[in-house]
C-alpha cells in the first residue's frame, strides 16, 4: 500500500548549526537506504513560509504499522510530526513517471455529482473521465490514487506552469463537478525519484 506523508520538522531552540547539519546528513543517508529497500518512493518540498521545514513523502508499506516503523526509523522523527494519508490504487493510474519536463504538482480532487443527474449521465461522464485520464497518463499525469473518501482522488502531474496545469484540469470531462486543490512541488535533495540533477 502507498501513503502520502506530510512531515513537519520543528528544530529545538539552541540547536547548533553543526548538530543540525549532522542530523540532515543522517536523514539523507537513511532516506537513501529506505529508497533502496523500496519503502521511500518519492520526496518533495511544498511551498514553505519563512522558517518552515516541511516535506512530502510517498512511502510504500505492507500496513500502517509497517509505515509507522519506517517513519520512526528516520533520524529526524525525533523533531518531526507526521500526517499520514493512505492511498488506494486508482483504476486509471499510469504508474509511470512522465518523461516530459516541468514542475510537479499534487492535486486533490473532490467530486460532487449535481442533484438530479441521471445515472446514465453519471456513467457516461465516468467513462469519459477514465478515457481522458488514460490519455493524460501518456504525458502530464504521473500517478493517480483514490483517497479514503469515495469521491476523492489524488493526482501527481508534471506541467510547464500552473496555467498549463489549469488548462489540463479544466479539460477533464467531470471538471464542473470537481473541487481541486493544487500544491506545486519542488525537488527534495533526497528524492529517490530523480537522478540528483537539477537545482
Amino acid at each position: 500500500m502507498e501513503y502520502l506523508v506530510t512531515m513537519t520538522t520543528h528544530v529545538p531552540d539552541g540547536t547548533t548549526d553543526s548538530a543540525l547539519q549532522l542530523m540532515r546528513d543522517r536523514e539523507a543517508a537513511h532516506s537513501r537506504k529506505l529508497a533502496e529497500q523500496g519503502s521511500l518512493l518519492r520526496l518533495w518540498r511544498p511551498p514553505l513560509q519563512p522558517g518552515e521545514w516541511r516535506s512530502l513523502g510517498l512511502f510504500a508499506a505492507a500496513s500502517s504499522n509497517g509505515l509507522q516503523q519506517t517513519l520512526a526509523s528516520m533520524p529526524l522523527h525525533v523533531w518531526r510530526s507526521d500526517e499520514v494519508t493512505p492511498l488506494s490504487p486508482h483504476p486509471d493510474d499510469p504508474r509511470a513517471a512522465s518523461s516530459i519536463g516541468g514542475t510537479e504538482f499534487l492535486t486533490s480532487f473532490t467530486i460532487a455529482i449535481p442533484h438530479g443527474t441521471s445515472p446514465d449521465a453519471v456513467t457516461d461522464a465516468e467513462a469519459a473521465e477514465s478515457a481522458r485520464m488514460k490519455a493524460l497518463g501518456q504525458g502530464p499525469l504521473e500517478r493517480l490514487w483514490m483517497l479514503s473518501s469515495p469521491s476523492g482522488w489524488l493526482g501527481l502531474w508534471k506541467a510547464s506552469s500552473p496555467a498549463e496545469l489549469q488548462a489540463i484540469l479544466t479539460s477533464l470531462p467531470m471538471d464542473s463537478w470537481m473541487t481541486v486543490q493544487t500544491t506545486p512541488l519542488s525537488r527534495h535533495p533526497s528524492d529517490p525519484g530523480t537522478d540528483g540533477s537539477g537545482p
